[in-house]
């Protein structure tokens, strides 16, 4: 059966891929097959895998709303736009949990002109530029000219110091993070110009999907028992992560949630990141 694409191009269903998405969301063996029989029997020829998405969403919350958070991570990253302001904030949380110093949103003057930086990181004496590439649309690559772009600018930054985690800091290593993806030319540039590249599926092993399960970072714009103007109101509280909704409960209060409500998004915030 041939599906098509939010890009309009026509491919071949992949199970597999379904199957491994289902299963990462921390459905066990038994439920993934039981939402891929229901979600198969719904399908016919040409259907989209927006509605694949939705199908499978819909059936997940009705299981367990944290399996429906985790298998709409990327999703949720994308509700960190549309400007991108509180994707840098969650990249430098990221960064954060790996032990990095972090500041955020900073113009710097380089050799030649001024640069606005989205991230400044540092861990161990060396100090890094992080360059965030945020899409709205799930089909968007950041293709060549980003990083033949960012590392002009790179360039300049780094011939002088900076009075930013001291007085005079060297900026020596430069990062680009998006969260869709790299084009296969923009990660060639990259790592033959000295480039660190981070994206939902690069490096293999190390990745935007990767860093978020295994330190539990989940953005709050993950969670389906809240509503999007509530994701928006805690995003403005500078409540990024899932973890410091736990740690803040009385900011569901602020934003004028009932208690019955609290517990329902506690529930499955707890779910989400494992805590007992």
């Amino acid at each position: 059966m041939r599906v098509v694409k939010k890009s309009g191009d026509t491919v071949v269903f992949d199970r597999k891929k379904l199957e491994k998405s289902l299963l990462n969301s921390g459905a066990n063996q038994s439920v993934v097959q039981d939402v891929l029989q229901m979600i198969e029997k719904e399908m016919y020829e040409g259907i989209s895998t927006k509605r694949i998405y939705k199908m499978a969403f819909k059936l997940l919350r009705k299981i367990s709303h944290s399996h429906a958070a985790r298998y709409n991570l990327k999703e949720a990253i994308q509700l960190l736009g549309p400007a991108g302001f509180y994707f840098e904030k969650y990249i430098a949380r990221l960064f954060s949990k790996e032990n990095y110093e972090t500041k955020t949103n900073l113009t710097l003057q380089g050799k030649c002109v001024t640069h606005e930086i989205d991230v400044l990181i540092k861990k161990n004496d060396v100090i890094a530029m992080v360059e965030c590439k945020f899409h709205m649309g799930k089909e968007a690559s950041t293709d060549v000219k980003v990083p033949m772009y960012i590392l002009s600018r790179f360039n300049d930054i780094k011939e002088r110091k900076h009075p930013v985690f001291t007085d005079k800091d060297v900026i020596s290593e430069c990062w680009i993070v998006t969260n869709n993806r790299f084009t296969l030319d923009a990660m060639t540039f990259g790592a033959c110009s000295g480039l660190n590249l981070l994206s939902w599926d690069y490096p293999a092993n190390n990745n935007l999907r990767t860093k978020n399960e295994n330190n539990n970072l989940y953005p709050i714009t993950c969670l389906t028992t809240l509503a999007l103007a509530e994701k928006d109101k805690l995003l403005a509280l500078d409540v990024i992560l899932v973890k410091e909704l736990l740690n803040n409960r009385s900011c569901l209060e602020e934003i004028g949630l009932s208690s019955q409500r609290i517990k329902s998004v506690t529930k499955e915030a707890s779910e989400l990141c494992r805590y007992s």
